[in-house]
């Protein structure tokens, strides 16, 4: 019988005789008593239906507060031990050897050239005599992995071996910036991978010829990478997931080899020349030598031929102290004009393009800038006159970009268009720079002019 029916039955019912009246308040309260009464019950009755609920495990953990000193102490001491358990798993240089040798005398001939293969049955006896540490490289899924076109169903003793030092360079690197996770929630911080980069330093060779005095501008040029690329939001933390998955790591890791060429130090921005160069470039650049760029300073960077209007979304975006530019900010401009290919590149200069802060850009913002800077290729467009070419209009140009980008919205650039069209480069070249505006609207003219140079230095 439902509840509500049982409470009016019983209230129009009197419990003292037909002839005695309760008074309101008696029959208020009794109705207020059975009530709750009923209402407990059959809320009682739901909840037996419930009880599963109890059953969910736990999954959230508070993280000690500031002021809790001795849980904070214990979850890095839980740390440590879980890290370095961790790290006791791992393959090391006498189990790697020994694992190499077993491969080898498994091998399944014949060989491909100089290459050793071995197949699935060898495979597996490896397997077993190889030890604990390794049952996990040892499965059909790794064996299919790496299996391609060998008519005898074999796989590269060499790939597979690559495979596993892969595999514990992987794990040891996680290991060791997991160490620098103060937090322990999976990131690093820009004090964290400072941390990490300035003790690495003693352990590349190519780094030996750095004065101690620059490590603190070094660890900033190097640092400054990881975030611009990887924490394109700017929350000032990165994942360490993010970090092994990209190629910064391997790069800074190169500076092991102490035969390294100069051409790979010079492409490799964490390499001492690279790092010196861009600090070089700074301090030539701050004529005043405050430590700091003006706009007019920043000006002359490169050829000097960057427009104004550029200049002042520079500093109207960036962070800047009192009107001026530090080095970190610097290292962000730099980064994003030797990347122009990049998506994290593309995103800084949109933004600084996008004047009307809309998220994409149109007729309006093409015409701003194009209309600002007019008057500096003045003297550009006398010499296309001189050498019979059209004058440049702004029509021409605002069509050249919409048809390179190809965007969704005939009448609006958004970023991912931009990085869609992988036309980006250029087109903020000719938005942003005289000099690549020049270069690409007389882009015929000087394939031309090489193509005789080539044709008189064949006749020579």
């Amino acid at each position: 019988m439902d509840w509500k029916e049982v409470l009016r039955r019983r209230l129009a019912t009197p419990s003292n005789g037909p002839n005695k009246k309760k008074s309101e308040q008696e029959l208020k309260d009794e109705e207020m008593d059975l009530f709750t009464k009923y209402y407990s019950k059959w809320k009682g009755g739901r909840k037996n239906t419930n009880e599963f609920y109890k059953t969910i495990p736990r999954f959230y953990y508070r993280l000690p507060a500031e002021d809790e000193v001795l849980l904070q102490k214990l979850r890095e001491e839980s740390r440590a031990v879980f890290l370095q358990r961790k790290s006791r798993e791992l393959l090391d240089n006498e189990e790697l050897q020994n694992l190499w040798f077993l491969l080898d005398k498994h091998q399944t001939p014949p060989m491909i050239g100089e290459e050793a293969m071995i197949n699935y049955e060898n495979f597996l006896k490896v397997g077993e005599k190889a030890g604990p540490k390794c049952k996990q490289f040892f499965t059909a899924k790794v064996f299919a992995k790496l299996l391609h076109t060998d008519s005898y169903g074999r796989i590269s003793i060499m790939q597979f071996f690559n495979y596993v030092m892969r595999k514990v360079w992987l794990h040891q690197t996680r290991i060791g910036l997991s160490l620098y996770d103060v937090a322990g929630q999976g990131y690093l911080r820009e004090s964290d991978l400072e941390n990490y980069i300035l003790e690495l330093i003693p352990t590349l060779p190519q780094l030996d010829g750095l004065e101690k005095s620059f490590y603190s501008f070094y660890v900033c040029t190097a640092v400054r990478k990881f975030f611009f690329f990887l924490d394109p939001l700017r929350t000032g933390k990165i994942k360490i997931q993010d970090i092994l998955a990209c190629s910064f790591l391997d790069d800074l890791l190169e500076l092991r080899d102490e035969e390294l060429s100069k051409e790979s130090q010079e492409t490799n921005w964490f390499s001492a020349p690279s790092a010196l160069r861009v600090y070089g470039q700074y301090l030539n650049l701050d004529k005043d030598h405050n430590g700091m760029l003006s706009k007019e300073e920043l000006s002359r960077y490169g050829t000097a031929t960057m427009t104004n209007v550029f200049l002042d979304r520079v500093f109207q975006e960036c962070l800047t102290y009192d009107g001026e530019m530090d080095y970190k900010t610097y290292l962000d401009f730099v980064l994003a004009l030797e990347n122009r290919k990049e998506p994290a590149a593309l995103q800084y200069i949109f933004k600084l393009l996008d004047i009307e802060n809309k998220g994409y850009l149109n007729v309006f913002s093409l015409n701003y800038f194009f209309r600002i800077y007019f008057c500096s290729i003045q003297a550009i467009q006398e010499l296309m006159k001189i050498h019979g070419q059209d004058p440049v209009s702004f029509q021409d140009v605002k069509d050249e970009i919409f048809d390179m980008v190809k965007p969704k919205d005939p009448l609006k650039i958004s970023l991912q268009d931009l990085i869609n069209s992988n036309q980006g480069d250029t087109v903020t070249t000719i938005l942003i720079d005289l000099n690549g505006f020049w270069t690409y609207e007389n882009r015929e003219a000087l394939v031309a002019n090489d193509n005789e140079n080539s044709a008189d230095l064949d006749d020579t």
